[in-house]
């Protein structure tokens, strides 16, 4: 969220911002929220003057009676009886206009970095870099489900059952691999200097507002019903939350946390033949990495933080590349954003495993998490970025490690996960 007071002096820069973001339609808004919040410094200025006032004529009221003039007293009190009445219409003015203009606020996208390249959607986005040489071997690499049937690893017709499209039972040596990866991911961001993290899995409404917008939210999460809670779609979200309403002494930053969670997700829109299986489903384990710092500290940060999951990758010998996200890629909180994707040899393409994201002060001005400096109290930047998030990245795991006799690799990093196992064989 924007602050109104740079809405107010940059009007052009947000609208340019808006127009490159090709969400021509919320340009009006803009407009009406500088007006709004005009009336609303307007109401506020008359309001702290009566108040002002009445403070004054009580003093005057109590003078008049000590001087026994009672009758002028009253005519005081008379005056202060309709500025009262007038305090209170401004009052509530003030509070209809501020509750508009959050929601206004609320709904105007974040400046993005000048860096960021325009463009309307992901087909726009932007290569910047391969790490590792992407290979296709000479035999025929199966679905990723098939692979996993092969080692008795998974059960969708179960999990429909039970629960219905979009979930799964991962079995045997592909649910340990699963878990395996996880740790390792964790141990791997412990080792990079990040705090580990278990987070709440549920978050209030106030929470899910301050970290991500209103579109967002009704594609994603899960409400729980008759509680003022959601599951989580991230755990980023309930580990910026923590810092909800906190004031960091600056030398205390940044702060680094790494979390596991399991994730819950509507994915309304969800289609594509490649998305079957488990590429794009409702329920699923991360690990996550977050960043709170200082300003100036963000773009570092941001660097560090998609290198993480890059070095992560090629420790388990997958191809990846980055993309920067385009403008109109980028969700309204977001100054900067990039995708590391997996090489697919099956696909002969790479897909996408994580998404790494600067979101300036945006999320701490909702959350009000700010840093108490040299040169007084100011907003954080905060960051985050996915290390790993089976069984999605199963698929690029298996699809790179399956050798030709349909038995799985396991890379010497991941050994001691997996028990000392140097390779998973069909049953």
């Amino acid at each position: 969220m924007l602050d109104i007071r740079f809405v107010r002096e940059n009007p052009e820069v947000v609208k340019q911002n808006i127009r490159n973001k090709f969400q021509e339609a919320k340009l009006p808004l803009v407009d009406e929220v500088i007006e709004l919040d005009q009336k609303s410094r307007a109401a506020k200025a008359e309001a702290d003057d009566l108040r002002a006032m009445r403070n004054k004529l009580s003093k005057q009221i109590g003078e008049l009676m000590r001087q026994g003039k009672k009758a002028e007293a009253d005519e005081v009190k008379a005056q202060v009886t309709a500025n009262a009445a007038r305090l209170a219409q401004l009052e509530e003015q003030e509070g209809e206009l501020e509750e508009r203009i959050l929601k206004i606020m609320m709904t105007i996208p974040n400046i993005i970095d000048p860096s960021v390249p325009i463009g309307k959607d992901d087909s726009e986005n932007v290569e910047l870099e391969k790490f590792g040489e992407p290979v296709v071997p000479d035999f025929e690499i199966p679905y990723h489900t098939d692979i996993m049937k092969t080692f008795d690893g998974i059960d969708l017709d179960a999990a429909g059952k039970v629960a219905g499209n979009g979930f799964y039972y991962l079995m045997g040596d592909i649910a340990r691999l699963h878990s395996a990866v996880i740790s390792y991911a964790r141990d791997f961001m412990i080792d990079r200097g990040f705090t580990y993290c278990v987070p709440p899995f549920m978050i209030r409404s106030n929470v899910v507002t301050g970290v991500m917008s209103f579109a967002e939210m009704d594609a994603m999460m899960y409400k729980i019903e008759g509680e003022d809670l959601y599951l989580i779609g991230t755990s980023e979200h309930s580990m910026i939350g923590k810092f909800i309403d906190t004031i960091t002494p600056e030398d205390q930053l940044p702060k680094t946390l790494t979390s596991y969670s399991p994730c819950f997700r509507k994915e309304k829109g969800a289609h594509g033949i490649e998305e079957r299986g488990v590429y794009r489903i409702h329920q699923f384990e991360k690990q996550e990495m977050i960043v709170v710092c200082r300003p100036e500290e963000s773009p570092k940060w941001y660097d560090v933080l998609w290198k993480n999951t890059v070095d992560l990758f090629r420790s388990l010998d997958i191809p990846v590349r980055t993309l920067e996200c385009c403008s109109g890629d980028l969700a309204d909180l977001k100054v900067k954003s990039c995708d590391v994707e997996a090489w697919s040899p099956r696909q002969k393409k790479y897909f996408e495993v994580g998404s790494c994201s600067n979101l300036g002060d945006a999320q701490a001005r909702r959350l009000r998490i700010r840093v108490d400096g040299e040169n007084g109290k100011y907003f954080a930047h905060t960051l985050n970025n996915t290390v790993v998030a089976p069984p999605r990245m199963l698929i690029a795991f298996l699809e790179n490690n399956l050798q030709a006799d349909g038995s799985v690799r396991i890379p010497k990093v991941l050994q001691p996960y997996m028990g000392g196992m140097t390779e998973i064989r069909k049953k």
